[in-house]
């Protein structure tokens, strides 16, 4: 091995580097029984990060607007508020937020049916933490996502 593989090994990360080795992982979802691609398959890390945008731009904007009238400390604590009421009244309802709408998403049980109460609330509750959101497992699905046995997936 060369240099030049060896950083291109640690730039593209140890998936691929065990990928070129041999290694076979298949697809995002296929442990699940998912799709590769289309309606049902794993919601790729960028919708997932719109939707979240989006979800957090407008819950800023009711909490900068309705609640603090204007932009101070107050305003991020309570827009995390509003974000897990949100959270938790549209997952359990129907399945995504508005940004997840927006972007094409649904949240579903690892079954591929609707999630249980408890098991929103507690996704929810791990999202605002941010953390388990940020640790990922190779279906690119959140520790917030595994722990509740639940996947975001493409409509």
């Amino acid at each position: 091995m060369d240099k030049r593989e060896a950083m291109g090994s640690w730039l593209s990360g140890p998936r691929e580097a065990l990928e070129q080795s041999g290694a076979e992982f298949g697809y995002r979802g296929e442990q699940l029984g998912l799709p590769e691609s289309g309606p049902g398959s794993i919601a790729r890390p960028g919708r997932r990060v719109g939707a979240l945008a989006v979800d957090w731009a407008l819950c800023l904007l009711i909490a900068y607007g309705l609640v603090t009238h204007g932009y101070d400390q107050a305003t991020s604590n309570w827009a995390l508020l509003i974000f897990f009421v949100l959270s938790v009244l549209t997952v359990g309802t129907i399945g995504s937020t508005p940004g997840k709408r927006l972007f094409g998403l649904r949240v579903v049980s690892e079954a591929g049916g609707r999630l249980g109460a408890g098991r929103v609330l507690a996704r929810s509750v791990l999202l605002c933490l941010a953390v388990p959101a940020l640790v990922w497992d190779r279906d690119g699905r959140g520790l917030h996502d595994r722990l509740a046995r639940s996947v975001e997936v493409r409509i």
